[in-house]
């Protein structure tokens, strides 16, 4: 358990990011894939539907003993909030209603934010669309670990005491690296949190918030949905730093396995990213890929070639408009 990771640095490139330059290639030949851009009329009805099962489950989950409570929790309600931050994900992308109607977009943020229990729709589409633009910038994609955390982390058990502080390395990480002033929907945001939230505790207690927050906190650390974190870009194959997953959880995740895919090309619903593996297959089935998330956080905590180092990294380049 206390085997130190072989690297020591993280992996430096000179090379622009990979998605833009193979975007122009695979539309180039597959100019199809055009007609997969927008957004998808379905999201908002599964995206709701989620939000309004947790509200029900808080009827049941009041009443609950502490133990059942963390175990539906960590089985149920944090798979589902999980799931929920993942259509934060889609809709920082505007996959919800699309980019010519941005308010809608932000405001079934602010409902899909509701169960989760901490405000981070509004932030986290501040700093996730840099991490598509500036991906692996040393600064701007706030994605990458700092260096004290790959410094920390470099064992066997801290490597697995990493993988279990997750929830809290993505909140204050931000904020630390590449810390902005708040912006007018942030506050919004928070506002509309605090008040759902005081609601819950008011009318079904604190067991019940209880359960929606460590959910959340739960399902973003050991946890199988959290494997995605790890799989899509550390490198666990040298010269490739994003990476897809083909499996089941796709189902419950909006398919951000496709990840190779997402990043390729953006403005793409979650529900058609299949498609485009399917029309440019070459392109893809050649890559590095994994096929469970749980082998992928297992591999990542014993595999002394992995850890918070393996991150491809590149030098500032600073906001460009």
């Amino acid at each position: 358990m206390g085997q130190k990771v072989s690297r020591t640095d993280f992996e430096w490139v000179y090379t622009e990011e990979p998605h833009a330059s193979r975007r122009k290639l695979i539309l180039e030949k597959y100019p199809q894939i055009k007609k997969l851009f927008g957004y998808d009329p379905n999201f908002k009805w599964v995206a709701g539907s989620m939000v309004l099962i947790q509200i029900l489950v808080l009827f049941v989950i009041k009443n609950l003993s502490w133990p059942m409570l963390l175990a539906a929790a960590y089985c149920f309600g944090g798979i589902l909030n999980h799931s929920l931050m993942l259509a934060v994900h889609e809709i920082s992308h505007n996959l919800a209603f699309g980019h010519s109607r941005p308010m809608h977009n932000r405001i079934l943020g602010f409902i899909c934010n509701l169960p989760i229990g901490l405000p981070m729709s509004i932030s986290f589409k501040k700093y996730h669309l840099e991490h598509h633009r500036y991906q692996g910038d040393e600064v701007l994609d706030t994605d990458i670990p700092t260096l004290l955390e790959a410094k920390l982390f470099d064992t066997v058990f801290g490597k697995f005491l990493w993988v279990c502080l997750q929830p809290f390395f993505y909140i204050f990480r931000p904020l630390i690296i590449n810390p902005k002033p708040p912006t007018r929907l942030e506050i919004v945001n928070t506002i509309v949190q605090l008040t759902f939230n005081t609601v819950v505790v008011y009318f079904f207690g604190w067991k019940a918030m209880a359960y929606l927050v460590l959910g959340s906190i739960l399902a973003m650390g050991l946890h199988p949905v959290a494997g995605h974190f790890i799989s899509e870009h550390y490198m666990f194959a040298k010269g490739f730093e994003t990476y897809s997953y083909y499996g089941p959880l796709n189902w419950i995740t909006f398919n951000v396995g496709y990840h190779n895919e997402h990043h390729d090309f953006p403005a793409v619903p979650g529900s058609r990213l299949p498609k485009i593996r399917e029309i440019a297959p070459e392109f893809y089935e050649s890559m590095p890929q994994h096929t469970s998330w749980t082998r992928v956080l297992y591999d990542f905590i014993t595999d002394p070639a992995v850890g918070p180092y393996a991150r491809v990294k590149r030098r500032q380049r600073g906001l460009k408009t």
